[in-house]
């Protein structure tokens, strides 16, 4: 496997291999999308790693590509429901929706949330998982650090996101991380398309006791929720789910301080982690 190779995630993984196998049997994806049943914008899609695939569509490949013994295509989208980087719902949400979103909204009652955490509180977190390997923990942490690659684009989402204030006084991966964790969050809440809000611990909060949520909005799609809780999850666009969960969202935004509160209470918490390394 080469450097760039190794760098890649399952999804750009079979698309790379896709694109391929397409080039190498002289097809259009336009011909190939003919053979498989879809259109080329999937294929499109697929082949830069912005869409995952399905299984029928891993099978259909290995069909045109005269891999059914190999089973490669299938292999390929097996790593990828297997993924250590999170279970299938989480792979999907990561994969297709958040890097398409126009707006991220999320709601994190325990942590700060993925798309802003640093390389050491997320490899704090994952390593919490006893039964995590430590190759699967760097793996995991690898992934979550290529998310968060989005917010750096020319085009990046605008990502409101609200907080426990507690989530400031949780020592994940102790005072040292936690003083660089919450030094990114001031810079990153510092940025124009960011804007971080904090609900008061002290505020009983009980439409956000239940799960994190995140809420997408795309521009050529319906507007997506992914809702957390203990050992599961779900990625949903139904029209009544994503009612209440923005309705919930509003409600907890509601309790927030504003946002130039919220960034000096981060200084603050900062500042109080430091004095402890």
């Amino acid at each position: 496997m080469t450097d760039l190779e190794s760098r890649m995630t399952p999804v750009e993984r079979f698309g790379r291999e896709l694109a391929r196998s397409r080039k190498g049997k002289g097809l259009s994806q336009a011909r190939l999308a003919e053979r498989l049943g879809c259109s080329p914008s999937l294929i499109g899609h697929i082949e830069t790693g912005n869409r995952r695939p399905q299984l029928d569509f891993a099978e259909g490949c290995d069909r045109v590509f005269d891999q059914s013994e190999s089973k490669r295509f299938v292999r390929l989208y097996r790593r990828i429901v297997d993924s250590p980087s999170g279970p299938e719902w989480f792979v999907r949400w990561q994969d297709e929706i958040e890097p398409q979103a126009v707006t991220v909204r999320t709601w994190d009652p325990l942590l700060i949330p993925g798309l802003l955490q640093t390389e050491a509180y997320a490899r704090a977190v994952f390593r919490g998982h006893l039964a995590t390997s430590e190759a699967e923990v760097e793996e995991q942490v690898r992934s979550r650090m290529q998310r968060s690659l989005i917010l750096g684009r020319d085009d990046p989402p605008v990502l409101w996101v609200l907080i426990d204030e507690w989530v400031l006084r949780r020592p994940i991966g102790g005072p040292e991380t936690m003083r660089e964790q919450l030094g990114h969050l001031v810079a990153m809440a510092s940025r124009r398309h960011v804007t971080v809000q904090f609900v008061p611990f002290d505020n009983p909060c009980t439409d956000g006791l239940m799960s994190g949520f995140a809420i997408a909005e795309l521009a050529d799609a319906p507007v997506t929720v992914s809702v957390e809780s203990a050992g599961t999850g779900e990625v949903v666009t139904d029209p009544v789910v994503v009612s209440v969960i923005l309705g919930r969202y509003d409600a907890i935004r509601a309790q927030a301080y504003r946002p130039g509160e919220s960034l000096e209470i981060i200084k603050e918490a900062e500042a109080l982690w430091a004095q402890k390394t």
